[in-house]
């Protein structure tokens, strides 16, 4: 067989080959489109590219559905080529930011479990055309995604159209690495059957009926890689703290050494925190998360990670370069789920995950910014972040103390906007040190806080305010008139002080 024949293998399909310019002519204006796409992993490559293309002889408006980030700069693409009206559910690309900022477009910010389920219950418009990243499609039909699944399935489904992009540089060893499995309809559903993050509960495939599929396109263009740094000082300050909190757990009787199910959020930080445990007595480690990492597979071939459970693998050049070639190797430990499945609160709180994720700032009280600046300037979507906290075992937020070299409190008397309540908070951590909230008061969180995760420059201040703020009482004492006094003053001078 020919390497078109082996990755089309339904033979009545071929013929549905087209340029990437021919696929975009099937997207209209004011459809909505759902892309394959999540954490820079798995995004349709060709199609949205031939559409922004387009756009400049042929003015077009969609709105964007995709898993989460696009990667290959497609997000800023799309956004200068004026292509968005309306993007969904998550987006971190500087171009795409200013675009929202400046309301042009307007973004829809979603906890990632909840858009498939918007859209299968018609609360939001349905996907007009599906634009999907594949390995092959199977003799019956079926889409076998690649580096990711996020809401690639639904979006299939659900759409009246589907355009299928075959990337003839995914591995074809990606196939049989995925677990498609999809809710039934409500009221009548069914629990999912996911009891550990080894479960198989599904499909290898999407199953889409082949006259569905629309148009094929070959492309050869890889994924984005992530730009993750690599542990400095501060970080590994965080990984230290995390890991006596756990091995204090343990002493306790609450943990063992092979902890609880990991979940960490994309990003240095909490990439790091995770390489930190290569070092620590904890063995047997699972994972079921979003995105898979670095640090998962610096953990396997450390010995210390059994198996990991997420939507994507995102992956360093450095770390592409040296995972793709041994993926044979690392499929039996793998898994990857639609992200309805591997953010499903239920499955989050049965499984008792461990939850690691990043704040842009938190407050004396422990709720938590993970999204905008200044409470105004959207800097990234809220991502998985919400799903995993309210349900965590644990629930953990790491940052480090400051920021713009010190110009920057990143914990302050109250945040500008709140992602996340002190409710679904359990755990801060900086350089510094480490919070534990659990079983406290808000004035009780508040002198944790101050003692534990303030940069020292900042604690003079912080204690003040909560002295004054205590005098006029309440339960969560606040001095109104002050609370935001902080952002005020870095929006007027550059700095908090």
């Amino acid at each position: 067989m020919t390497q078109l024949e082996t990755r089309i293998r339904n033979a009545a399909l071929r013929d549905r080959v087209v340029s990437a310019d021919a696929a975009a002519r099937l997207i209209h204006d004011g459809m909505v489109v759902g892309m394959s796409g999540f954490t820079r992993a798995g995004e349709a490559k060709a199609v949205p590219m031939a559409l922004a293309e387009r756009a400049k002889t042929d003015p077009l408006k969609i709105t964007l559905m995709t898993g989460a980030s696009l990667g290959n700069d497609l997000d800023k693409t799309l956004a200068e080529a004026h292509v968005l009206s309306r993007r969904i559910p998550f987006m971190s690309d500087p171009a795409l930011r200013r675009a929202i900022n400046a309301g042009e477009v307007m973004y829809v910010d979603q906890h990632l479990s909840e858009t498939v389920e918007m859209l299968r219950t018609r609360q939001i418009p349905g996907v007009d055309v599906a634009v999907i990243e594949a390995v092959a499609i199977t003799e019956t039909g079926g889409i076998v995604p690649t580096t990711s699944v996020g809401n690639s399935a639904s979006f299939a489904l659900l759409a009246d159209k589907v355009i299928v992009e075959i990337n003839l540089n995914q591995p074809a060893e990606l196939e049989g690495l995925h677990d498609i499995f999809i809710p039934t309809y409500r009221p009548n559903r069914m629990p999912i059957p996911v009891v550990s993050p080894e479960s198989r509960v599904g499909l290898p495939f999407i199953p889409v009926p082949p006259e569905k599929i629309a148009a094929i396109v070959i492309t050869e263009k890889l994924d984005s890689s992530s730009t993750i740094l690599d542990p400095d000082d501060e970080t590994r300050a965080i990984a230290g703290h995390l890991t006596d909190f756990f091995l204090n757990e343990v002493r306790q009787g609450r943990l063992d050494n092979s902890l609880a199910p990991l979940q960490a959020g994309i990003g240095t930080i909490a990439n790091a925190v995770l390489h930190g445990l290569i070092d620590s007595p904890f063995h047997d480690l699972k994972m079921y998360s979003e995105v898979l990492q670095d640090s998962t597979f610096d953990l396997m071939a450390a010995g210390k990670m059994s198996f990991a459970s997420g939507s994507s693998i995102t992956l360093s050049a450095a770390k592409y370069a040296e995972v793709l070639p041994r993926l044979a190797e690392f499929k039996p430990k793998l898994i990857l789920r639609p992200q309805e499945i591997s953010n499903h609160p239920e499955v989050v709180r049965r499984l008792g995950l461990i939850c690691i994720n990043t704040a842009l700032e938190f407050d004396i009280y422990g709720n938590v910014n993970s999204t905008h600046v200044m409470g105004t300037q959207m800097m990234n979507g809220i991502g998985g972040s919400g799903d995993f906290a309210r349900n965590a075992y644990l629930s953990v937020f790491v940052t480090k103390s400051i920021a713009k070299g010190g110009a920057i409190s990143s914990v302050v008397p109250m945040v500008s906007h709140v992602d996340h309540t002190e409710h679904d908070v359990d755990i801060l951590v900086t350089e510094q040190g480490l919070a534990d909230l659990r079983g406290l008061a808000p004035r009780e969180r508040a002198k944790v806080i101050l003692a534990n995760c303030v940069h020292p420059d900042w604690c003079p201040a912080l204690a003040d305010y909560l002295a004054r703020a205590e005098a006029r009482g309440g339960h969560t004492p606040h001095l109104l008139e002050e609370a935001l006094s902080w952002h005020v003053r870095l929006r007027d001078t550059g700095k908090m002080a």
